[in-house]
């Protein structure tokens, strides 16, 4: 390919044996009934091409972030978190500021909530929330969304309010790959792309396919939808292991990416796999 990748933009780590993870239900999620550690991700990382990683949350539980910081500042691989903590809690920006205080503090580059999870499908733009977005934003850390499809409109209007914060789509928001069907996803991308502050994350695509039988070519036309409305410099490539092992191999992912990316030319392939993240997160 000609494209050094060296950034893996968002991957989960977790031990069952220090918190459970209580989204795993069902059948079809038992293989990630098991601890995945930072030493699993590294062999897999390592041996394909990637040296710096951003760790992001998985639960909604205050823990979770102060072991994410220590996790970072004691491996290399990991270069940034994206953590979590209650937006709407009345000292969010002193608890910001506690979070930085700790022993890893400094890895800390963004905040997401499983806003996915949440009924109210402008959750987003509720007063609480949005004062604890401002606060995200004046602590200069970046805010990762982790939504569907019909909750797309609501990041148009966040982030049309906020535009001192940075906003990053992950999972290019959830695109109905399985269906193969691109609206109204596709127009609400392009809503969300066409301000400034807003990146994409190319992850979590193969999860959104039909896991037993994806192709690159199925994937193409959501990457492309993105790619454009984005462009290189506001697109960074995430694995989303270990939930991607669903359905393909740290490594297929990786390539799998290379091949949506490899019509940009070799200066646009490194923002996508490496320079978009390491400046959006300051890494």
């Amino acid at each position: 390919m000609g494209t050094a990748v060296t950034v893996d933009a968002h991957h989960h780590v977790w031990d069952l044996s220090v918190r459970d993870q209580e989204w795993l239900t069902g059948p079809e999620l038992a293989p990630l009934r098991r601890d995945f550690t930072v030493a699993d991700l590294a062999q897999e990382a390592r041996s394909a091409g990637v040296d710096r990683t951003v760790l992001v949350q998985t639960v909604t539980v205050a823990e979770e972030t102060p072991e994410f910081l220590a996790l970072a500042a004691g491996h290399e691989l990991i270069a940034g978190v994206v953590g979590w903590t209650d937006l709407t809690r009345p000292d969010i920006a002193e608890e910001l500021a506690r979070l930085r205080a700790l022993p890893g503090g400094r890895y800390l580059k963004g905040v997401r909530h499983q806003v996915q999870g949440e009924p109210d499908p402008e959750w987003l733009l509720r007063p609480d929330v949005r004062r604890g977005l401002s606060a995200v934003a004046e602590a200069g850390l970046a805010y990762d969304l982790v939504v569907r499809e019909h909750q797309l409109p609501a990041c148009v209007k966040a982030a049309e309010r906020h535009d001192g914060l940075t906003f990053v789509l992950d999972h290019l928001g959830k695109p109905p790959v399985a269906s193969g069907r691109s609206e109204p996803w596709a127009t609400a991308v392009r809503a969300l792309a066409a301000l400034p502050h807003t990146v994409c994350k190319l992850s979590g695509l193969v999860t959104e396919a039909d896991w037993r039988s994806w192709t690159t070519a199925g994937l193409r036309p959501y990457a492309e939808v993105a790619l454009d409305a984005f462009g290189p410099h506001r697109s960074m490539f995430g694995s989303d292991w270990p939930v991607c092992t669903l359905a393909a191999t740290y490594r297929q992912v990786l390539d799998t990416a290379q091949e949506l990316t490899a019509h940009l030319t070799r200066d646009e392939r490194a923002e996508v796999f490496a320079g978009t993240a390491t400046r959006v997160y300051g890494l």
